[in-house]
């Protein structure tokens, strides 16, 4: 006992072996004690965790092993006499190599208690409980908050009980939602109920000075964060209202208070109309000022006026040409910039950083962040993937749905309407083709890639997706083909979906690596009269090729979703999609032409990923912190990682622990997977015949029940996804 006190706190585990007739007797004595028993002997813990003291003891609780019964009964040693009575028999030599001699233990504790002291005298928050300095332990030390703003007990007892949650694993929460972790410190300050002082801090030898003086740092910065926690509160009774949290919770402020911040918004928050017929930003506008921005019909016009410490949004929807933008953000007007379509010049200056609704970023050319790769610049470029993966991917299915079958539902409705069909006669006039069993070849297992490769596996199609390897192992798992070049998975399919991004931007010829991808190669391994579909980017498709495959007659149907620009003076077309357009009048009726709207036109969304947007903006300018970097992040900021909607992408560990944190989803999934595996593992221990068509006759209604059961709770949590890395 006075050795591991002395050393700060040392435990060790050891194993002790009883006989029935002593369990019996630790029993008996725990329940009715011939002599005081020390309170920290716990052989026999309490059946009631309230009454720890009155209550029944009992081996019935804790890891106590009956040979005789082989299993294990009960009980608790949680006793510091015991622990250090190992310590000292059976460890000391190793105590001593691992912290040093008795002699370096005294010579160390004696530099703690001259830190504290010293950090005390320095510090006008804390003070010892025990005045006189020869009084004060050697292992610890008691500490009170001196705090001259705080004369209320209760609210000083809440303080004092927030910096210890603080302090510990819980953490604390602010009024407005922010999240601050706990420091995981509270083992080393652990004041009991009734003790003198506020906190009980460890100062023994077995610690190093530098540590203690961290702790103390430590008890300052929770008991002051704690104070503005409980202040929160008791202001929020009152009526007072908080801005909602970041989504960078736990990072410090980094943003100027004396500053106005500006960011343009150049492309449509909303694309539902409202009671004026024009698409609707209210839903933006409300969640911005809801964050403590502010939000702005129009442009910029005079920064001196704008309410500082404030980040103000300018929505301008109606920016289309490299003039138009340049005009108003040339000389850095903006901090930074949401955008979805709208090209964004290379001249253009944002110094807090882009983002783009959407997955890609081959519109993002400003240098201010490297252009669409993100590759240099002081600014960080960001996106939203996944926000509108289903969207686009429903909206490529729709575009096959148009051709494939080649049921011509419209003639058919045309004729039965006019009473020109019967079903008898005419209906051997129409054969078709359903889609289940064709081959869907798709380029690329990004988020909307995967989204079309699932539903094309929902109509019964065999779907072979081209992708890097390290993807492989993840395909196979989810029922695809895997394909290591486009030309492998082109061949012999019947439609073919292109889903890879433009690729890095090649600044000494400026083109995109992916380019003309889908090329005259690929197009001759279809099956003759193959689909074609990209709505991905129009720069994909070599135009050429393409013409030759609708020429042969390779490919018989063609739809593309891509940018087309119009020029305000002159109506002259610019953009990716118009290189097509020659080809829809040599080949009428087989070109399906999109201005680059098919998950754009979705509003919630667009909503969603306004809203997503606007989160990291707020992030980015505030804390230096960003989500869903695009290319190099730059210096100064920090790297929150990716966010994408639930189900959508790759699930992660915190999918994972999500789930976890869910105790009746998790013990539900515990008990399916048991059952699962009990009636897995039980028919293949079954080699009789007979015996196993039994079991699987008697159980294959309830797995088949479980095993839908396990796959809706891991896909509510997205888990069905593959892993990122």
């Amino acid at each position: 006992m006075p050795f591991q006190k002395a050393i700060g706190g040392i435990s060790g585990y050891f194993v002790v072996s009883f006989t029935r007739q002593a369990l019996k007797l630790v029993e008996n004595n725990q329940n009715d004690p011939a002599w005081a028993i020390p309170r920290q002997l716990k052989l026999a813990p309490p059946v009631d965790a309230k009454l720890p003291v009155s209550g029944k003891r009992s081996l019935a609780i804790g890891p106590f092993y009956d040979a005789g019964q082989q299993r294990m009964l009960g009980g608790v040693i949680n006793t510091y006499s015991a622990l250090a009575f190992a310590e000292t028999t059976f460890g000391l030599l190793q105590a001593a190599r691992r912290v040093g001699s008795v002699g370096d233990l005294n010579r160390r504790s004696v530099e703690n208690r001259r830190v504290i002291s010293d950090w005390v005298d320095n510090n006008s928050l804390l003070k010892f409980t025990v005045s006189e300095a020869e009084k004060r332990g050697a292992a610890v030390v008691l500490l009170k908050v001196v705090d001259p703003d705080i004369t209320d007990k209760e609210v000083h007892a809440r303080i004092i009980a927030r910096s210890k949650q603080l302090l510990g694993y819980e953490g604390i929460t602010h009024v407005n939602g922010e999240y601050e972790k706990g420091l995981d410190a509270a083992r080393y300050v652990n004041a009991f109920p009734g003790m003198p002082g506020d906190y009980r801090a460890w100062i023994g030898g077995i610690r190093d000075p530098e540590d203690v003086r961290l702790l103390l740092e430590n008890l300052a910065y929770a008991y002051r964060r704690a104070k503005v926690a409980v202040l929160e509160e008791e202001l929020a009774a009152q009526g007072e209202r908080f801005e909602s949290t970041p989504s960078a919770v736990g990072l410090a402020r980094k943003d100027d208070p004396e500053r106005a911040y500006t960011v343009l918004i150049a492309d449509l928050l909303g694309l539902r109309l409202g009671e004026n017929g024009m698409p609707d930003s209210s839903e933006i506008a409300a969640y911005i000022c809801e964050k403590g921005g502010k939000f702005h019909l129009g442009p910029l016009r005079d920064r001196n006026v704008l309410k500082r410490g404030k980040i103000h949004f300018f929505y301008q929807p109606g920016l289309s040409t490299q003039d138009e933008l340049l005009g108003c953000t040339a000389h850095g007007e903006y901090d930074a910039i949401i955008t979805a379509a709208t090209f964004i010049p290379k001249q253009s200056v944002f110094a807090h950083g882009g983002i783009r609704i959407g997955a890609g970023t081959g519109n993002m050319g400003s240098s201010s962040w490297g252009g669409p790769d993100g590759d240099s610049g002081a600014a960080p470029l960001m996106n939203t993937p996944g926000i509108n993966s289903r969207a686009t991917a429903q909206m490529a299915m729709k575009a096959l749905l148009k051709v494939a079958p080649t049921l011509p539902v419209d003639e058919l409705h045309d004729r039965t309407v006019a009473g020109n069909f019967d079903t008898g006669r005419d209906l051997k006039d129409f054969p078709t083709a359903k889609l289940e069993g064709q081959k869907l070849a798709v380029l690329g297992y990004g988020n909307i890639g995967r989204e079309v490769a699932k539903l094309a596996s929902a109509f019964g199609m065999r779907v072979c997706v081209y992708a890097r390897e390290r993807h492989r192992v993840w395909i196979e798992s989810e029922g695809f083909e895997y394909a290591d070049t486009p030309l492998k998975a082109a061949t012999d399919a019947n439609v073919l979906s292109i889903h890879v991004g433009l690729g890095r931007l090649d600044t000494s010829t400026g083109k995109f690596t992916n380019a003309g991808l889908v090329n005259h190669n690929v197009l001759s391994r279809l099956a003759d009269g193959a689909v074609l579909i990209n709505y991905d980017r129009g720069e994909l498709i070599d135009i050429d090729a393409l013409d030759a495959a609708l020429l042969s007659g390779k490919v018989s149907h063609v739809a593309v979703d891509a940018d087309i620009f119009s020029d305000a003076n002159d109506g002259a077309l610019r953009g990716p999609l118009t290189p097509y357009l020659p080809l829809n009048k040599r080949y009428p009726g087989r070109l399906e032409l999109l201005p680059h709207v098919a998950a754009d036109t979705d509003h919630p969304t667009r909503v969603a990923g306004a809203k997503q947007a606007v989160d990291q903006i707020f992030d980015a300018i505030q804390f230096k912190a960003v989500r869903n970097l695009k290319g190099a992040l730059p210096e100064g900021y920090v790297d929150l990682g990716s966010t994408v909607p639930a189900g959508i992408g790759k699930s992660t560990s915190a999918s994972l622990g999500a789930l976890a944190g869910q105790p009746e989803q998790w013990k539900a999934l515990r008990q399916l997977s048991e059952r699962i595996a009990a009636v897995i593992g039980g028919i293949d221990a079954t080699p009789d015949p007979e015996r196993r068509a039994s079991l699987v006759s008697r159980y294959h209604r309830d797995l088949a029940l479980d095993l839908l059961n396990h796959r809706r709770i891991l896909d509510d949590a997205g888990l069905y996804a593959p892993a990122a890395s």
